[in-house]
């Protein structure tokens, strides 16, 4: 069976996707045209323009793409009971998807400017606050939330800010996970806290 029209079109989207990001990323988002994509991909521009008429659109599709992972992680730990264990693997599964979000934050964070008017950093900022929503779900002092939310924002904020420190990215970003589940242990009852230090 041959592929159909969708298929060739959805993979055409994706080989643009992945180009534009690596030029964002090598070159910088303000010094990358469309024109630059285009000749990295070998098409036309005007067969640029066919999938995306802006580099803006392009890095909203990629934006969603790597949200796309998350949103189905929040809809999975809204599914489900707000436990400690519930919480260690929301903070797990979320340090693994930031490992492709990444890149795209980074750009996010070094165009602020030019990009205020896309709405992109307003759906992070609130898939984080989803996230926190849950990670703090059933804590009944602020503390206690506190803690649940500085143990989210080490896994989050880990995997942009430890560029200089030593290890490779993959070494940091379970670094950071590690000390996200430490704080997140201190949150629990007295009899759990003490089972999980001596598991």
């Amino acid at each position: 069976m041959g592929s159909t029209p969708h298929t060739r079109r959805s993979d055409t989207r994706e080989r643009i996707q992945r180009t534009a990001l690596d030029l964002f990323v090598t070159r910088g988002y303000e010094k990358t045209s469309l024109r630059e994509i285009a000749e990295r991909l070998g098409v036309t521009k005007a067969a640029l323009y066919y999938h995306f008429k802006t580099k803006e659109d392009i890095l909203v599709a990629i934006s969603d793409q790597v949200g796309a992972p998350v949103d189905e992680l929040i809809a999975w730990g809204e599914g489900r009971p707000p436990t400690l264990e519930t919480k260690r693997e929301l903070l797990c599964r979320y340090s693994e998807k930031l490992r492709e979000a990444v890149p795209v934050f980074r750009i996010l964070q070094e165009n602020q400017a030019s990009l205020r008017s896309l709405d992109i950093g307003a759906r992070l900022r609130e898939r984080v606050t989803r996230l926190s929503r849950l990670i703090h779900s059933g804590a009944d002092d602020l503390a206690t939330r506190v803690r649940c939310v500085s143990a989210l924002l080490t896994v989050h904020f880990g995997a942009l800010a430890l560029d200089d420190l030593a290890g490779d990215p993959e070494e940091r970003r379970l670094a950071a996970l590690t000390v996200a589940l430490e704080i997140l242990e201190t949150t629990a009852p007295g009899p759990a806290r003490a089972g999980a230090a001596t598991a």
